[in-house]
């Protein structure tokens, strides 16, 4: 079956190369904000999907990888995707929609609260472009009143 990549799976191998990440998280309510810095390669898979690696040292983690697969599904006319990371045992499972100005990508998925009280809670995660070269990824969780709050924000910077 062969399959032609729509402009949404252009929109993704923006993505691909190796990138630096600078960032900080929310591990939990009165906790002190946690900063890392992690190398990324994001490579393709055909061209209608990319896959983010990510290794390094991570906040109360120690030594972690993480994974993330995205595509773009046109029956559904949604981007799709994973996240699986060593330090975690639930897969995340992404649908989102690229905003009208094409700089911006936001994924929702359902995953346990970050307080470990065993609910699942909605979040987005929000990929933005501020060019080719410069990346931001900031991550919300929605409270029990519906509120989002920010648990993690970081900038990418393509390396050479």
């Amino acid at each position: 079956m062969q399959i032609e990549a729509q402009k949404e799976h252009r929109w993704l191998q923006r993505l691909i190369g190796n990138w630096m990440a600078e960032g900080e998280a929310v591990m939990g309510p009165d906790q002190p904000v946690q900063t890392w810095q992690i190398p990324e390669r994001v490579s393709a898979i055909g061209d209608v999907w990319v896959q983010c690696v990510a290794q390094g040292d991570m906040p109360g983690c120690g030594p972690a990888t993480t994974v993330m697969t995205l595509g773009y599904d046109p029956a559904r006319k949604h981007f799709v995707g994973t996240f699986i990371g060593s330090m975690m045992t639930h897969l995340w499972v992404y649908e989102g929609d690229l905003d009208a100005g094409g700089q911006q990508l936001t994924l929702r998925a359902e995953g346990p609260d970050c307080s470990g009280n065993g609910r699942m809670v909605q979040y987005r995660d929000v990929i933005t472009f501020r060019d080719d070269n410069h990346r931001e990824l900031t991550s919300y969780m929605q409270g029990e009143n519906g509120e989002w709050t920010q648990i993690v924000k970081a900038t990418y910077r393509r390396q050479p």
